[in-house]
């Protein structure tokens, strides 16, 4: 196969990924002030929508190596699933239905995510072409900015929140249709990472350490991202101001991990994880001690452009730390982020609705982000 092909491949990846991040995961977060406004929900309601989806992503991560599937059979039917779900939450207006719609495109999130790198990395090691891997990460980024410049022009428009969870569905499977062809070429290369199961964690001071910080990342950068948009509303109401705060956090997703490719060259990653958490945290913080449509906007820049930095990141020291059992460790790290994620927007939510505000929720997470940054400057 050429280059172009590769090329392909990695783009399919990044497509794959765009869709389960953008639409799948973070598609909620710029559609929750339309939400508040025409559905009426409120933060506490909202915050349980989005631990629902990721309630999905945990229980999806733990049931991917059991499926009994071809990694691109998993790939295409979980991009239909996204699309389809996100097309009945414009459809139905029932809440624990919303609910049952988010955990499962949840699910679908989590399966893309494994099987995706899966498929894609299998054969572009095979093409020697591990270079083109960042534009696969690169699709995180890609898909909310994406989705995020969407919403800001139909929230202008102004568009209801249940048309745009159906312009959103369909782009998923406009999307799903484009790639389809390339992932049913693709050859022949079984899932070899999600089979790559033997023995348990191995358990050390590091390795618990790692599963904690990483557990932490997940709790600190889901508040924001869940509410960033809706904080934003608090301060400027005018959609055509905060509705830019979500694509500002794509960009600096999709940005973040080429700088970070170039750091890794001269300092420890260990190091520059620790730095990410710091950037985090201040990010986190920053809108509690300064005022206006900036500090939200500098708090995208700080936390989108760290955490997938941080997901790459902790795979390469979970390599170096569990050796052959890399998988098992890192299976562990992806539990503990997913209940993180699971916690924050409750913890969030919980705060707000007694009265402490968004705040309380901030304070604890940046917190929590400067503690593990000690942590990982001490090891």
């Amino acid at each position: 196969m050429s280059r172009p092909a590769a090329l392909r491949i990695a783009l399919a990846g990044m497509a794959a990924l765009a869709v389960a991040m953008g639409i799948g995961r973070f598609a909620f977060t710029p559609i929750l002030p339309m939400m508040q406004d025409d559905a009426g929900l409120s933060v506490a309601a909202g915050g349980y929508l989005a631990s629902a989806n990721y309630l999905g992503y945990f229980a999806g991560s733990l049931f991917a190596p059991r499926l009994r599937v071809r990694d691109e059979t998993a790939v295409l039917g979980s991009m239909l699933i996204i699309g389809i779900a996100t097309i009945a939450m414009g459809h139905v207006a029932s809440y624990p239905a919303w609910l049952v719609l988010r955990l499962i495109a949840g699910i679908a999130n989590a399966w893309i995510a494994i099987f995706a790198f899966s498929w894609c990395l299998d054969r572009l090691a095979g093409l020697q072409q591990p270079v083109l891997n960042s534009l696969i990460f690169a699709g995180v980024g890609a898909g909310t900015l994406v989705v995020g410049v969407i919403c800001a022009m139909l929230m202008q428009w102004p568009a209801p929140s249940a048309q745009v969870w159906m312009v959103l569905g369909t782009l998923a499977l406009v999307v799903t249709a484009v790639v389809w062809p390339i992932y049913r070429g693709g050859g022949d290369v079984r899932r070899a990472v999600a089979r790559a199961t033997g023995g348990g964690v191995p358990w050390s001071r590091d390795a618990v350490l790692l599963v904690f910080c990483f557990g932490v990342s997940g709790f600190g950068y889901i508040i924001p991202a869940t509410f960033l948009p809706a904080m934003a509303r608090t301060i400027i109401p005018d959609p055509a101001v905060f509705g830019w705060a979500w694509p500002v956090f794509g960009a600096a997703a999709m940005i973040s991990n080429i700088v970070a490719a170039a750091l890794l060259r001269g300092y420890a990653t260990r190091r520059i994880w620790m730095v990410c958490h710091l950037v985090m945290a201040c990010g986190v913080m920053i809108p509690v001690f300064w005022g206006g449509i900036a500090a939200i906007m500098v708090a995208a820049l700080c936390v989108g452009g760290t955490f997938m930095v941080i997901t790459m990141l902790s795979i390469q020291e979970a390599r170096a730390v569990a050796g052959a059992h890399a998988v098992q460790l890192t299976a562990a790290m992806t539990a503990s982020f997913a209940l993180g994620q699971i916690l924050g927007p409750i913890v969030a939510s919980l705060l707000f609705e007694a009265g402490f505000g968004f705040a309380s929720g901030l304070l604890l997470a940046g917190a929590l982000l400067a503690a593990s940054a000690v942590m990982l400057w001490r090891t």
